[in-house]
Formats: C-alpha cells, sequence, structure tokens
C-alpha cells in the first residue's frame, strides 16, 4: 500500500466521483479507477458504492477513511518537522469566519512579509471550522470563542460587541421579535447567542432564514427583510449612512471574543508561528468595511 494510493482514495471520497477526483489531482480517470481497485484488492474488500450518481463509500470504506487521514496528516506534519527552516514557505491553510473585519489586513501583512507562502482561505461557521482544524483540514482557524477543546490553543485575537440590526423603520424589541431572523447556518457562534437571548426572553423567532454569506445578510437587512445579529465593527459603516439600525442587548449576549484556535499537539512550523505572531503584534491595523 503506497501513500499516493491512499492519497487518491480520500480525494474519491471527498468529491464522490472519479471525474472529480481526476480532476482535482491532474491525473486520467483510468489512473484514478485502476488505484482504487489496487486498494480494495489489497485490502480484499470493496471501499466504494458504485451508481450513476457516483462512489459512497461502504461501511469498510468509512473505517478505512478514518486512518487514511490520520496517516495522510501525520505524513504532512513529518515533512514539515523535518523540512522546517527558519523562514516560513510552503502552504498555509486557514479557516476563518466572515466577520473577522481586519482579516484583510491580518492577511495583507503576513503575504507582503513571507512571499514564499502558499496561504489558502476558508470561510465557515464557528463549528465547522473548529471541526476542521480538530481533523487536520486546516492549520488553523479565527472563530467566536466557545467552550474551551482539550485538543485545542486559542489564541485570543480581540473582543467584539454583538448588535441586533434592523432597516430604519423598527424602533421597539416588540417590532424585532415579530421580525424574521437572517442568519448563517446552525454552528455559528452569533446565531448561538441571540437563540439564548431569544429563550430567555421566552419566545422564538417568527421565522429563520439561513444565508451563505454575510454581504447577503446585511443586503437583505438593509431591504427590511429581517433583523440579524452581528459585530458592531462589521456594520458601523452601514450605520453611519443610515442604512441601519443598531439595537443593544444586555452584555451577556453581546459581548464576544474572535479567537485563532489550532491543535495542541500537532507541531507548530514556522509558517504557522509567523502567521499568529502577525495578528498578535498587529490588532492596530486598519479595518476594511464590507460593501452592501
Amino acid at each position: 500500500m503506497e501513500f499516493k494510493d491512499l492519497e487518491i482514495f480520500q480525494k474519491v471520497a471527498q468529491k464522490g466521483t472519479i471525474t472529480e477526483a481526476a480532476k482535482d489531482l491532474s491525473y486520467v480517470q483510468s489512473n484514478i479507477t485502476a488505484r482504487v481497485r489496487k486498494l480494495e484488492d489489497e485490502l480484499d474488500t470493496p471501499l466504494f458504492n458504485r451508481n450513476n450518481r457516483g462512489m459512497t463509500l461502504t461501511p469498510e470504506g468509512k473505517k478505512l477513511l478514518v486512518y487514511c487521514e490520520k496517516i495522510l496528516s501525520l505524513t504532512s506534519e513529518m515533512k514539515k518537522v523535518v523540512q522546517s527552516k527558519t523562514e516560513p514557505a510552503g502552504k498555509l491553510e486557514i479557516g476563518s469566519v466572515e466577520t473577522v473585519i481586519k482579516l484583510p489586513a491580518i492577511l495583507s501583512s503576513y503575504n507582503k512579509k513571507y512571499k514564499n507562502v502558499d496561504l489558502t482561505l476558508i470561510t465557515g461557521v464557528t463549528e465547522e471550522l473548529q471541526d476542521d482544524v480538530l481533523n487536520h483540514r486546516l492549520d488553523g482557524a479565527f472563530v467566536s470563542e466557545i467552550s474551551a477543546h482539550p485538543e485545542l490553543i486559542s489564541h485570543e485575537v480581540f473582543q467584539e460587541e454583538l448588535v441586533l440590526i434592523s432597516d430604519n423603520t423598527k424602533t421597539s424589541i416588540e417590532q424585532l421579535l415579530e421580525e424574521p431572523f437572517l442568519c448563517f447556518s446552525e454552528g455559528c457562534g452569533y446565531r448561538a447567542r441571540l437563540q439564548s437571548w431569544y429563550k430567555d426572553q421566552q419566545t422564538a423567532p417568527q421565522k429563520v432564514m439561513e444565508f451563505g454569506t454575510l454581504e447577503t445578510i446585511l443586503g437583505s437587512v438593509t431591504m427590511g427583510l429581517g433583523i440579524t445579529f452581528v459585530p458592531k465593527s462589521a456594520v458601523s459603516h452601514l450605520e453611519e449612512k443610515g442604512l441601519i439600525q443598531c439595537h443593544y442587548l444586555p452584555e451577556k449576549y453581546s459581548k464576544i471574543k474572535t479567537v485563532f484556535i489550532r491543535r495542541k499537539d500537532a507541531y507548530l512550523t514556522s509558517t504557522l508561528e509567523k502567521f499568529i505572531e502577525t495578528f498578535e503584534t498587529g490588532n492596530d491595523a486598519p479595518a476594511y468595511p464590507l460593501s452592501v
């Protein structure tokens, strides 16, 4: 069994088709098919269910994927340890919630200093990003602070104040409670905070509408579609223009920290160490407002 076979198996499992896996790996499809068959022959068990829509893992395939991800992660870490240099270089895969307003400044500062780093940014909600870090799919991520996880280290980035925002026609809490709640998917730290507020008010949103991007949520609020709960730093420019109205909730709901998480047991490469150093020493960097 070769590492390349495991990489191909993992890619097919992620993509669900030979065609997509071949495209990602820049291989011909016949090569991918042959390597998967070879792995199944070596293990003497089918790893995929094959149908017209693609390929799904068998129970044995799901078991192998768990070990496969651990093996490939350890292999990647081994290379980083052996090849570690003073000057950061190589791949760095970072995740972030969409509302880290200072993120462009952090990335720009790091990229200008360390031009040999291939930096990739993935956005998502807090729980998804934490899972990606725990499973070695990301080197680290900016997330909303949630309960401490024993396998993670958290670096505080800054503290935020969350505000409930609406268009300018809603002025009372009673009116806000009647509005649809516009939010990211389950797993978002801000969503969890506002849901806690609703619960303490002994009520619930009249309607919950999920969106994929912050820009769409904010644009929908300005058009009167509903309300949302986001960091004030992300919407202060909209308030200044008179496009939205901010409503303040008690501190137990509104105060929240943004932290950078990484695996406790993962080797701290110079590439990641310098990235952490960049945001820890650059918290006074200017923020870039999001457009609507």
